[in-house]
């Protein structure tokens, strides 16, 4: 077994990158900006539990795609209007960026939080055209441990779990910086108190030992910056997952914070693959 003390270290990223309130303030005002300026519907509920909302930031022009971002925090902290700032970009790009919340860790599980997700990806294929968004051309996107609930939805059964959805709900894939062997967090004890996993329910929550439910592109990325443990998970997705891996993007200069700013950055090879993703000129 792995050094329970080694494994703390690397998946501390707040000590491994101290300057991180600096990030958190300066995302926390671009936020605030965009949604005092970018047309928004915020608090769209999907379900009834806590947690369950979602914010839209609608694209001009009807039709269009829409981009599915779902945070980090570890399943047990931040929030969705942490995450306002991707906006802007995103709908000058012709892109609605819908930005989904969850509840956290230890009030609920892991396991329900997939279920959340669950619910909020089929909300939004019933709902998205009430907003002007075309439903089938949903892409699903997420950071840290939104990255591990990317892949989990597309390993998802989707006409198993209601009968009219696709079996590609979403057209793509684009897991930055996320976990996706969940065992080892179950030694690290500064975390797993609130995530309060076991090797059992860790792997089964693993999506690199699940395969893809769909032929979708997968798209991933880690910022070069970041510990060898982030490096290695993002490698073995892309390594478990390579039928249907499209691109592993290159941020050699990001840790596990400023990887998140190439999301709205045009010039960024993270923005770039993500277009692709889309089909985008």
């Amino acid at each position: 077994m792995t050094d329970p003390a080694f494994l703390s270290r690397e998946y501390n990223n707040r000590a491994l990158v101290p300057e991180h309130p600096r990030h958190f303030a300066r995302w926390d005002e671009a936020s605030r900006q965009a949604r005092a300026t970018v047309p928004c519907y915020l608090d769209q509920r999907y379900g009834n539990m806590p947690g369950e909302t979602l914010d839209i930031f609608r694209a001009p022009r009807a039709g269009g795609p829409a981009l599915v971002f779902i945070h980090g925090g570890y399943w047990r902290s931040l929030d969705k209007k942490d995450f306002s700032f991707l906006a802007p970009a995103w709908v000058d790009a012709g892109v609605s960026l819908v930005v989904v919340n969850y509840g956290l860790c230890p009030n609920i599980t892991i396991e329900e939080i997939v279920r959340q997700m669950l619910r909020a990806s089929r909300w939004l294929w019933r709902r998205v055209g009430d907003y002007g968004i075309d439903h089938e051309r949903l892409y699903v996107s997420g950071h840290s441990a939104g990255g591990h609930l990317v892949a989990m939805l597309l390993a998802a059964l989707w006409p198993v779990y209601a009968r009219d959805l696709p079996a590609e709900l979403y057209k793509g894939g684009l897991a930055i910086s996320g976990i996706y062997d969940l065992r080892p967090l179950v030694a690290v004890d500064w975390l797993n108190g609130d995530l309060r996993l076991d090797e059992e329910s860790a792997l089964k929550l693993s999506p690199a030992f699940l395969p893809p439910a769909t032929r979708a592109p997968l798209y991933t990325c880690a910022g070069g910056a970041e510990s060898s443990e982030f490096l290695r998970q993002n490698a073995l997705l892309g390594e478990e997952w390579k039928s249907v891996l499209a691109a592993d993007l290159p941020m050699p200069d990001a840790n596990h914070f400023t990887v998140l700013d190439g999301l709205c950055d045009t010039d960024s090879a993270l923005h770039q693959g993500a277009r692709r993703m889309m089909r985008l000129a």
